[in-house]
């Protein structure tokens, strides 16, 4: 199951991302989302979990934990939308 984790702390890195699921089952990946331009996190990220019910135990307690200060929100990611592309080019 894909992840989506919110109001993350702009010095939480992929690692703690990682560890802070790991205690609820195996993760594949965590993700935390960098901009481009200024090289900094921008709050938020994603965790893969292969377990779809070790994901929802993480999912429901997680959500709303404190993390580095900030009240986190964890949900089910949505599918990405495709965006249609600008070519001005």
């Amino acid at each position: 199951m894909n992840i989506y984790v919110s109001n993350l702390g702009y010095t939480v890195q992929d690692a703690e991302l990682s560890q802070l699921f790991s205690g609820y089952g195996e993760v594949t990946s965590a993700k935390v989302i960098i901009d481009k331009m200024t090289n900094q996190s921008r709050g938020f990220g994603f965790v893969e979990m292969p377990d779809d019910a070790a994901a929802g135990t993480a999912i429901a307690e997680l959500n709303g934990k404190t993390v580095e200060g900030r009240a986190i929100r964890v949900s089910e990611a949505r599918p990405r939308e495709e965006k249609p592309r600008n070519n001005r080019w």
